[in-house]
């Protein structure tokens, strides 16, 4: 089979762990217990990884297929209307039962739940389950009995059961079987550690109306009220789908090595949570979700980092605040589209990033009205990043994380300065150790430096790094930091070269040689714009970007701007952040 586009995919999440489905109905990705475990279904990485189907039996030229997600919830609903009929399938990373609100992942009973309704007439639908756990290295023994599955293999067990009897083979499980109007089958495929309890048995059709109250009532603790308010609370779901409710930590996504470029090797495991991103994140969730999802994601960071003495704090975690992301590659696959290597782990966890300390302390003074009174390791923590943000002449790996030689770029040193601008103004809350006399000094140097030193004459911009030619949309964070007015002459100008030498087709690439336009960027330009004044171009850029996401509404991490093709893991938390952040920009401009 070839690879689905990856702006096919559909999103399943239980907020422990996700799935990713395609249109015709196959679960191409699957990494129960955790977003970061090994994959039982990895056919998004390669045809012979495992993958779980339930469509119609033949694609014919009159098929046709709609899909939509249950209104306020993460339940996934697929029309197809063949020329026998129609049938739908509604599909779901189910809910505990009884459980509402928050509690959706706190205990996960990791089971997918998916049901087939008949609409009209007579579908013929088929049933292929073949799971391939550790990320494809094992072919199970399946054992048939009565309408049930059993798998057993390695570190797992699998039970799937259904109204129809498979029949069992090499490994696979397979049904066809006819659907009448009026007829509704629903199957459950549970999943447990191999020593322990067995795996818990759901009835499909009253968990997914549980599963999708649940949803609704977290969508329910949404307080948004701006303009977008639609497409601000669907992204708000999006992250709290990404969110690994045990802890608070939200995943930049929930797969590994969807490349980004198609053939290439930068194709990178992104199933981890990242301080860098903490301050876009948190006020994404700050903006459309609601106040506890801010909170467990600060405790989160705070509990992760714990006590980091003089070393810098480590740019990434785990959901449950791991800290060796060693990266390996998983030779035995194929890779997505041949893109390899395929990695899991991630070797930007032993970088020098110096926008760290900006992300968590811009974050932290956000939420500072509902923080109380600090714990002591608390003000340990956030001290301890301000006096890595006085390290700022130190060069590091760039917010893109390169990973050559490190160079002094621009919105690194940027967020330093946030970083102690934030201190500052934290500074009573911080106790005794805090100095923030010493830290308005460093942070006045390093104004001073950028705005002299990353202005680039012959470019007419700031440029990415100091001393480099080359523009970069990273350095359209600097208003946002409030390090620099986006009506300053040099910054406006800046905006525009970006705006115009680094946008195509209305998706603005990182640097010029970059073939496909990041997400975020181009709503950071949106953000941009609004904050000059123009917000009828703001508006018009902002429109434009969101309707190039899926059917779904998700965006992946990158799209082509000459196919309109996504590109990179999906969907991916930073571009739904920066949705969020975009439409807030336009409501109020003048936010900080």
């Amino acid at each position: 089979m070839p690879e689905s586009a990856i702006a096919d995919y559909g999103l399943l999440s239980d907020c422990a762990s996700a799935a990713l489905v395609t249109r015709g109905g196959s679960v191409d990705w699957w990494c129960p217990g955790q977003f970061g475990s090994p994959s039982v279904f990895g056919r998004l990485l390669d045809p012979e990884a495992g993958h779980w189907t339930l469509g119609p039996v033949t694609a014919e030229p009159s098929t046709r297929t709609e899909r939509a997600y249950i209104d306020g919830s993460l339940v996934l609903r697929t029309v197809h209307h063949t020329g026998g009929g129609s049938v739908a399938v509604t599909e779901a990373l189910a809910a505990e039962p009884g459980a509402r609100g928050h509690d959706l992942g706190r205990n996960s009973p990791a089971v997918l739940v998916r049901v087939v309704e008949g609409l009209t007439g007579t579908t013929r639908m088929r049933c292929e389950f073949v799971p391939r756990p550790e990320y494809g290295l094992i072919v199970p023994y399946l054992h048939c009995r009565d309408n049930k599955v059993l798998v057993g293999a390695g570190p797992l067990a699998l039970t799937l059961r259904g109204p129809v009897p498979l029949a069992c083979a090499q490994g696979r499980a397979y049904a066809e079987f006819d659907v009448a109007a009026g007829q509704v089958l629903g199957f459950d495929l549970a999943y447990a550690p191999a020593y322990g309890p067995p795996p818990q048995q759901l009835d499909p059709v009253p968990t997914l109306a549980d599963t999708v109250e649940t949803w609704r009532a977290m969508r329910g603790q949404h307080q948004y009220h701006g303009r977008y308010p639609d497409l601000v609370q669907h992204s708000g779901l999006v992250l709290q789908g990404l969110t690994y409710r045990p802890s608070g930590a939200v995943v930049a996504a929930v797969a590994t090595s969807l490349p980004e470029r198609l053939g290439g090797t930068d194709n990178y495991d992104y199933r981890y949570a990242w301080l860098r991103d903490f301050v876009v994140t948190m006020r994404a969730l700050w903006v459309a979700a609601c106040q506890e999802d801010t909170g467990r994601l600060f405790d989160w960071a705070a509990r992760s980092a714990g006590n980091a003495g003089d070393r810098p704090v480590p740019i990434m975690y785990g959901v449950a605040g791991e800290r060796d992301l060693s990266e390996y590659s998983l030779d035995h696959l194929r890779g997505y589209a041949g893109s390899r290597p395929v990695r899991v782990g991630n070797d930007a966890w032993r970088q020098r990033q110096q926008d760290v300390p900006g992300g968590v302390l811009l974050g932290t003074h956000l939420i500072r009205e509902q923080l109380g009174e600090l714990s002591r390791e608390t003000q340990a923590l956030l001290v301890g990043l301000a006096e890595q943000a006085t390290h700022w002449r130190e060069p590091d790996a760039g917010m893109w994380e390169d990973r050559g030689p490190g160079q002094h770029y621009l919105a690194s040193k940027a967020l330093s300065w946030g970083a102690l601008d934030s201190a500052i103004k934290l500074a009573p809350l911080l106790g005794e150790h805090a100095d923030p006399a010493r830290w308005a000094a460093v942070r006045d140097e390093i104004r001073t430096a950028v705005l002299r030193d990353g202005w680039n004459e012959r470019v007419g911009a700031y440029t990415g790094a100091i001393g480099s030619p080359e523009l970069d949309a990273s350095v359209l964070v600097l208003p946002s930091t409030g390090m620099v007015s986006p009506n300053d002459p040099r910054m406006r100008a800046t905006i525009d070269a970006i705006a115009s030498e680094l946008t195509t087709d209305g998706l603005v690439r990182r640097w010029p040689d970059d073939p496909a336009g990041f997400v975020v960027c181009t709503f950071w330009l949106v953000e941009c714009l609004a904050m000059t004044g123009e917000l009828k171009r703001a508006e018009a850029l902002f429109e434009r970007t969101v309707a190039r996401a899926n059917d779904l509404g998700l965006f992946a991490e990158q799209i082509d701007p000459r196919t309109g093709a996504h590109l990179g893991n999906t969907p991916l938390a930073l571009s739904h952040a920066g949705l969020v952040g975009a439409a807030w920009r336009l409501t109020k401009p003048g936010f900080v």
